[in-house]
């Protein structure tokens, strides 16, 4: 009776025994046998880390050394740990996961000095408050609300174009805070030359100067020959040598910032490229935008969804098909794709010399009525707008014929697009540069170039304008008033075509890159118009246009997008090297006779005079950055430089490769842990009988008396 009598201790009741220190801690060397017997863990994992684990379960347990033993393992790596001075709600984790990092910091908090623990906390407040800023700076920005009702009806893509809007508004302003400090605010300052002619409104000025953009606005600060040297007339700090630093670095400041904003989308669009094969899954979980408000909107954007994931199949089986084509088959549609590219570029040819029309033309003297006048006058910047407008639609069906995929079809009508507004503009400004100094040899030919992209900024606007007031809206009254019509059915719904409008604008910024050197004022018109047409895209928006069926990929298109404004920029300044180009090596021919570089001055010999009056030292080191001796360590320089990119981006690749063995050996794991589980609950259902279990290995078998209330059982 004495063996019925002696019965187990781990067997008394289960409650107590999962609060007893001696089982949780035989519930530790269970789960970390479990956790070395992982896949991840066994495939992966260092003999020395599994060794500090070890020690950091024995320091867990108890002793006088736990405190020293954690504080020096792998919990007293905080400082070092980025993700420590991060706030809570920034780590990107599930809920328990937060607690369990504020219970290790708690951990670490205890085990670290008081100077460590009051820097860790400085760090984190810090943060926090830099984020609250910076979230209260985002409110102030303008147009904020605007663009959280346009998001929430017509989703991120919509949205994306009214940003960009916004941002050429900031640079415009940019533009015109440093035309302001370098150029306009000196010349105010410090006056004119005596010879310059007082400005006043009379003579024979008239309102439609404003539209010529000649008269009154010819002599007014708005063009490059109001700005000639005044008192301020030094040897390295005068009119013209501000004029030229003022255009520099507008041109190299624009370049630093679109350069950026192309990086960064294309490290956006690079990450989540088709290359990792995440994009069915990127949709489907992390596709769903959660800033829609409106019903509709939301039904929308789960047809959107949808959509895209039928494109994505419709790519793959296009890529399946392409692969099957026989060669008979491919020799056809090469053939068919060669006389296409023919008809794209008899069109574009067609369009450059109506272009070189409308230029002849509008050179011509005339004597006719006013308006016949401010037609000819407007004739270039017409022809330009009517062939940017139409060619367009025709390489959109003209791409369809091609056999190409969908993605590959937009992005083939966006190249011919590019190219064709900014070609058109560049035929337009070589036949200026070719035609103006035969026709007006003693005239102020900067101001007339000034003139020019005056008037193709006015009328780009102008245009807007009407194409909105004058078809949009009126074509939205016809379908509501008579929707049932058959001029309303031939017409259709109106729909955002964003690729288009957003062609406009990197169109009308590069105008205004192109001719801030010769008329100073454009970015502030740019400025003004730009804000005009943000509410003018948000009237047709809202009013006028209905929801794309067909979601628009603004994370890929965006870099196509920054990079061809990059190419609007990198044109402006080939334009203006070429004209400085040109005044240097015929003097004769393209002096100007006008503005801060007048009476035979140049670019090249202001500066010249301003280098000679430098120190012996500073001359020698301006004259060898300018020489060819020093193109050498910059080359080599710009190698390293891209080397070092290079290796980096390897280095990246690869630990994204290993981040990927990484996630399917954690799925590895999962299925190893329910499988564990699965034979746990086919053992009994006992979970007690497992801590008991590792009690009984680690220990001798030892058996107790049982107290007497617990013998009646």
């Amino acid at each position: 009776m004495e063996e019925h009598n002696s019965v187990n201790f781990m067997r008394l009741l289960s409650e107590e025994s999962t609060l007893s220190a001696l089982s949780s801690d035989s519930c530790e060397y269970y789960q970390t046998e479990i956790f070395d017997q992982l896949p991840s863990i066994q495939a992966s994992r260092p003999e020395q880390d599994r060794q500090g684990l070890w020690e950091a379960c024995e320091a867990h347990q108890g002793g006088p050394e736990s405190g020293e033993r954690i504080s020096h393992g792998h919990l007293s790596r905080g400082p070092k740990d980025k993700a420590f001075t991060q706030p809570l709600r920034s780590l990107v984790m599930c809920l328990q996961g937060k607690r369990d990092a504020r219970y290790r910091r708690k951990m670490q908090i205890s085990n670290i000095d008081f100077w460590e623990s009051w820097r860790r906390s400085q760090s984190i407040n810090r943060k926090r408050v830099w984020a609250q800023m910076g979230g209260a700076l985002s409110d102030l920005l303008p147009w904020q609300h605007t663009l959280h009702t346009i998001e929430g009806r017509f989703g991120v893509g919509v949205k994306a174009y009214f940003v960009f809007l916004r941002y050429l508004v900031y640079l415009n302003l940019l533009h015109c805070a440093l035309v302001w400090a370098f150029i306009l605010g000196p010349t105010t300052f410090y006056g004119r030359s005596n010879s310059s002619e007082p400005l006043k409104f009379g003579g024979k000025d008239s309102v439609l100067d404003f539209f010529h953009g000649s008269g009154y606005l010819d002599r007014s600060p708005l063009f490059f020959g109001f700005y000639t040297r005044g008192s301020l007339n030094l040897l390295c700090l005068n009119t013209p040598l501000l004029y030229l630093a003022g255009m520099l670095i507008i041109l190299f400041l624009s370049l630093i910032l679109v350069v950026r904003r192309t990086t960064v989308g294309f490290k956006h669009t690079w990450m989540l490229g088709k290359r990792y094969s995440m994009y069915v899954s990127y949709k489907i979980f992390c596709g769903w935008d959660f800033t829609i408000q409106d019903p509709a909107a939301a039904s929308l954007k789960h047809c959107f969804i949808r959509n895209d994931l039928k494109l994505f199949l419709e790519e793959e089986s296009f890529s399946v098909r392409e692969a099957l084509r026989t060669l008979g088959e491919r020799v056809r549609l090469y053939l068919l794709r060669f006389v296409l590219n023919l008809i794209v570029l008899s069109l574009l040819g067609g369009a450059f010399y109506l272009i070189y029309f409308a230029t002849i033309t509008a050179q011509k003297e005339s004597g006719h009525y006013w308006l016949v006048s401010l037609v000819l006058q407007y004739l270039p910047p017409i022809t330009i707008t009517f062939v940017n407008l139409l060619l367009p639609h025709m390489f959109r069906k003209i791409s369809s014929f091609e056999d190409y995929s969908f993605t590959m079809q937009v992005n083939a009508t966006l190249v011919r697009s590019i190219f064709l507004k900014l070609a058109s503009l560049g035929i337009y400004l070589f036949f200026i540069f070719t035609t103006e100094h035969r026709q007006y040899p003693f005239h102020c030919r900067e101001n007339r170039f000034g003139r020019e992209m005056y008037k193709l900024c006015i009328f780009n606007f102008l245009a807007t304008f009407c194409n909105v007031f004058l078809l949009n809206y009126p074509r939205k009254l016809l379908q509501e008033k008579y929707p049932s019509s058959l001029l309303a059915r031939l017409l259709g719904k109106q729909r955002f075509l964003i690729p288009f409008k957003v062609l406009d604008l990197v169109y009308s910024q590069t105008v205004s890159w192109v001719g801030v050197y010769y008329c100073p004022l454009l970015p502030l018109i740019g400025a003004v118009t730009l804000m005009a047409t943000f509410y003018i895209q948000k009237f047709t928006v809202l009013r006028c246009c209905v929801a794309e069926q067909r979601m628009f990929r603004g994370s890929s298109s965006s870099v196509l997008f920054h990079f061809m404004l990059l190419l609007g920029l990198l044109m402006a300044a080939t334009t203006l090297g070429f004209n400085l180009y040109q005044l240097e090596a015929t003097p004769d021919q393209n002096m100007s006779s006008c503005g801060p570089f007048g009476n035979g001055e140049t670019v090249f010999n202001v500066t010249g005079v301003c280098v000679n009056s430098l120190p012996r030292p500073a001359q020698t080191t301006l004259r060898y950055l300018a020489s060819e001796a020093f193109a050498l360590p910059l080359i080599l320089a710009e190698i390293l430089i891209l080397t070092s990119y290079v290796s980096r981006g390897r280095a990246n690749q690869k630990a994204i490769e290993r981040l990927k063995d990484m996630l399917v050996m954690s799925s590895s794991d999962k299925r190893f842990l329910v499988k564990q589980h699965a034979t746990m609950l086919r053992r009994g259902r006992k979970p007690h009988r497992v801590c008991s279990a590792a009690i009984e290995e680690d220990a001798p078998p030892q058996t107790l008396e049982a107290p007497p209330a617990l013998q009646a059982y």
